[in-house]
């Protein structure tokens, strides 16, 4: 179907939703404001984008008229580069959406090669993700914090609750690589040591049924570097989802019911994660073609602490910003990767 084609009936769908709802019951409502709501963006861009293309045909008719031949020229000018720039953005809102985008998302952060540098540096990359987080407005709730001795940690996780959260964060999935010299290196040699990341959309209970009998639960006493979050009952827990073998063990809080809720909402986000990975088999087909793989076993980039860099082996981006970067100024990598994923789609779909 053709782009004109798709747009009419979209409009017309707009515009039949708006007439039901002056008389829908109240029961259809909210479906049906949903729905709106996500077409009323299309139906903006394709005034903005049918306004454009008689801006840009009046001022071709004018260029006839010597006198008004100048400014005609430069209006007829800006209006033919603006229109394929607002059809561009006209695909891509049609682009097929992956329903899991505008929810909020689990992110997990651990050490992986490297020992004692590897957890410092994934304590720094996850206090980047907060700042970057509190930037946007989103809610940081830090899940589980496991320290190490040194400062840094075995693992954390946290909860970013905000709308499009997973869309923005999504790529971040897979191994990060550091380079530099570590605190407790003598001789100044550079160590390369790695991360792993990933990133989990929210799952609610209706998205993953799990059966009680299905689960491990132990329970046991919290422990941290140097005392911390110790305590002297068994406020730790750790469940075990039998049939898939996936662990979670939280220990963040002081009350064991509060640990629990807590892993059973990673658990439910990672088997909510599983379950989109083997039955989406579009989304597993489109991998190799997209930059957000979310391949965990996916080195996607180096942190280069000696050069000031950060380099995205995925799209071939260095910034000299690392420490920028750092601080949680993210976005100069992320919308990249955001326009080449729409790049390679809108690729795929015309061919």
């Amino acid at each position: 179907m053709s782009l004109p084609a798709r747009l009419d009936r979209l409009l017309a769908r707009a515009e039949e939703v708006r007439h039901i709802l002056s008389t829908a019951p109240g029961a259809e409502i909210g479906a049906l404001s949903k729905e709106l709501s996500e077409l009323e963006p299309l139906v903006e861009k394709f005034a903005e984008y049918r306004a454009a293309e008689k801006a840009r045909d009046e001022a071709e008719a004018m260029m006839a008229d010597p006198e008004m031949r100048d400014l005609a020229e430069a209006e007829w000018l800006e209006q033919k580069q603006r229109v394929p720039a607002l059809e561009r953005e006209i695909r891509v809102m049609l682009l097929p959406r992956d329903a899991a985008d505008e929810r909020s998302a689990i992110l997990e952060v651990r050490p992986a090669a490297g020992g004692d540098e590897a957890g410092l540096f994934a304590a720094e990359l996850f206090r980047a993700y907060q700042r970057y987080a509190e930037s946007r407005g989103w809610r940081f709730e830090v899940l589980d914090y496991d320290e190490s001795d040194l400062g840094g940690i075995k693992g954390a996780s946290a909860e970013i609750a905000g709308r499009g959260v997973f869309a923005r964060l999504k790529y971040e999935s897979g191994v990060h690589r550091v380079q530099r010299v570590p605190a407790t290196e003598t001789q100044g040699r550079i160590h390369t040591s790695t991360v792993t990341v990933a990133v989990l959309p929210e799952a609610e209970e209706v998205d993953v049924q799990i059966n009680d009998g299905e689960l491990r639960i132990d329970t046991y006493r919290a422990s941290g570097a140097g005392g911390q979050h110790v305590n002297k009952t068994d406020s730790a827990v750790r469940i075990t989802h039998l049939p898939t073998g996936i662990v979670v063990a939280m220990q963040e809080e002081k009350s064991q019911h509060k640990n629990r809720a807590k892993a059973m909402k990673v658990l439910r986000a990672r088997l909510y994660d599983a379950q989109r990975s083997a039955v989406d088999s579009a989304r597993a087909a489109d991998r190799r073609s997209q930059v957000g793989t979310g391949d965990r076993s996916e080195r996607i980039r180096t942190y280069n602490f000696p050069q000031g860099r950060v380099t995205d082996h995925r799209i071939g981006l260095t910034l000299h910003k690392i420490d920028r970067v750092m601080l949680g100024e993210f976005d100069d990598i992320f919308d990249v990767l955001i326009a080449e994923d729409q790049a390679a789609r809108l690729a795929a779909e015309a061919a």
